[in-house]
């Protein structure tokens, strides 16, 4: 059985899914990446960086785990997010999503 979703996805692959996601969560920013390739940053209803990678992204891919807290650096530095891992049928992490943190963004 191949996984729908691995290590080497591109951001040209998961840039569909990051724009759904962003209309879901009603227009907050979006950011996914695979673990091998950078990703995407969706804002405003479009693709604002087709190579994007941060840090909280990069420690849900290394740790594996649902990951919340205000980013230190990057274009999020001091606003909540989560990001969670998308994981393959053998519960590795291949790739990483992250969102605002709704329930902390505005508090």
């Amino acid at each position: 059985m191949s996984d729908l979703f691995h290590a080497d996805m591109t951001a040209d692959d998961l840039a569909p899914l990051a724009l759904a996601i962003f209309n879901i969560v009603d227009q907050f920013p979006v950011t996914i990446r695979s673990k091998n390739k950078p990703g995407v940053r969706v804002e405003t209803g479009r693709i604002i960086d087709r190579a994007f990678t941060g840090p909280v992204l990069e420690e849900v891919l290394a740790k594996n785990e649902v990951i919340r807290r205000k980013p230190e650096s990057g274009p999020y530095k001091g606003i909540p997010v989560i990001a969670a891992p998308i994981r393959d049928s053998k519960g590795e992490a291949v790739a990483a999503i992250g969102v605002i943190d709704l329930r902390h963004a505005f508090a």
